[in-house]
């Protein structure tokens, strides 16, 4: 299969995938919020989420995408090595995950107490499972990115999404609460583990003949390569998690739950640039080894640009659309999550431009530099977080969430153009049209939002806006769809 195919299974893969994700979570969300769980409530099952989140980051480390980078680098050349890497991993894997999950039920009660939120130890037990096979399905999906098979990644996130659901629902609903909930989500990844499983065993293990012996040095270079990753990873999962605890600690469960729904409603958002950004990926490391720097620098480029001509008009439509989302699908009850929505509406455009370059950089062995801005965003946002949420609540988290990661994606930017031979004029013809494309979408939907009555009315103010956007940007030449289509073939 061409590469060029192999991109578009891919995305098609991951999009089916987020959008059964998305959908799924779509679900959960409205139900959980608006049916079965109070503003407290729903709030206090996020700042569980988060804190787990954390706990997680000991259950990988950065093995997960050190792993992918080495099966990626021997799965042509060196295929005997590949059983060597994925057993000793695995071993790692395993150990990890229970290390971090009795330590984690062990100080359930003392880590209830710094959050102070008592509430939360029964939560924190269910979410020993969630941290444990969590985990696993991290290591699985990155696996199956290594080898390139994206659309195995792509069906176990879907299991995992689908089953997170059905379970969620079943326990929230027979009594169960939000400690429930939490089990749903842990039941998914179970799921998602065992498919997983089961496909490395049918599909890999008989594929690869073993050499006698790993090969020399190997195991460290992989656990080498994992620090860097680790503290990318450990900053990025700080950066989503810790604003969550910090809002629930200082400003109390229901603000919480603001700041939950207008991250998840930003999160749903970046679908296609999340499926465009972990397909791609692995070919930016192929093409460094094949010294093909100008083709990855031109599917960057046409990537980026593509996220432009998306995501900046739909920043725009979900700012001005964000008081009659959240009071028609979620209630009144939520009312004050309408202006976190409108400020974090900025963070779907940067985290867009983030999800198409960040996994790029580790493929093209730039993980270190990664991983210090990383790091340093996501101590500023913490920072930035202790300043604002005391006097503004939720509304200062995502304040500071776009700040920081706006500051991120220019990073990230600059470090990959320096690695590719990118170049940036065509790029910013492309913003300044689009700028041009939004504010007349912007003028149409304006107009209509007051007319917003009921959940029908405003998915028709929405469908409003995206076929101005479509009109403007097929006119203009912003975006043509024969033209992506012959980029790819």
């Amino acid at each position: 299969m061409s590469f060029s195919k192999q991109v578009v299974r891919g995305v098609q893969s991951t999009m089916v995938a987020r959008v059964v994700d998305i959908v799924a979570n779509a679900v959960l969300m409205v139900i959980l919020a608006r049916f079965l769980l109070t503003p407290e409530e729903y709030g206090l099952l996020y700042v569980a989420i988060s804190v787990v989140g954390i706990a997680g980051l000991f259950g990988t480390l950065g093995l997960p995408s050190s792993t992918a980078r080495y099966v990626t680098e021997y799965g042509e050349a060196k295929g005997g090595q590949i059983p060597h890497i994925l057993r000793k991993t695995a071993i790692y894997m395993i150990a990890l995950g229970l290390v971090v999950t009795i330590t984690l039920i062990l100080t359930r009660e003392w880590v209830a107490n710094i959050v102070s939120e008592p509430g939360l130890e029964p939560l924190l037990v269910a979410g020993a499972l969630y941290v444990l096979f969590q985990s696993f399905h991290k290591y699985l999906t990155s696996v199956f990115q290594g080898f390139n098979q994206i659309s195995l990644s792509a069906l176990l996130n879907a299991v995992s999404a689908v089953g997170r659901l059905i379970f969620a629902v079943i326990l929230a609903t027979i009594g169960f609460g939000a400690v429930g909930a939490l089990l749903g989500y842990a039941i998914g990844f179970v799921l998602a583990t065992v498919v997983g499983v089961w496909y490395i065993i049918r599909d890999f293990v008989p594929k690869y003949t073993p050499d006698e012996q790993m090969e020399s040095g190997l195991t460290r270079r992989i656990l080498e390569y994992s620090v860097p990753l680790t503290a990318t990873r450990s900053a990025t999962v700080l950066d989503k998690k810790v604003d969550t605890i910090l809002v629930g600690a200082i400003a109390g469960a229901a603000s919480a739950s603001y700041y939950t729904i207008a991250k998840q409603v930003t999160d749903a958002c970046i679908a296609p640039a999340s499926s465009l950004g972990y397909t791609i990926s692995p070919a930016f490391g192929e093409d460094k080894v094949g010294d093909r720097l100008e083709k990855a620098a031109e599917l960057y480029e046409k990537s980026l640009e593509h996220v432009l001509v998306l995501y900046i008009p739909g920043a725009v439509g979900l700012f001005l659309v964000a008081e009659p989302m959240v009071l028609q699908v979620f209630g009144p009850a939520y009312e004050g999550a309408v202006p976190v929505v409108q400020i974090i509406s900025a963070f779907v455009f940067a985290n867009a431009v983030t999800r198409i370059t960040s996994d790029g950089l580790d493929f093209l062995g730039r993980a270190r530099e990664r991983a210090i801005i990383k790091m340093t965003t996501a101590v500023a946002n913490f920072f930035l977080n202790l300043l604002l949420i005391p006097q503004y609540g939720a509304v200062g988290a995502a304040l500071a969430t776009v700040v920081t990661h706006s500051i991120y994606a220019g990073t990230n930017v600059y470090i990959i153009s320096r690695e590719l031979p990118i170049t940036f004029a065509s790029i910013a013809r492309t913003g300044v049209g689009i700028v041009v494309v939004s504010a007349g979408m912007a003028i149409v939907v304006l107009q209509l939002v007051p007319f917003v009555s009921g959940v029908i009315s405003l998915l028709g103010v929405v469908m409003a806006g995206i076929i101005c956007w479509a009109i403007l940007s097929t006119v203009s030449g912003l975006f043509d769809v024969r033209q992506l289509v012959v980029f790819l073939q």
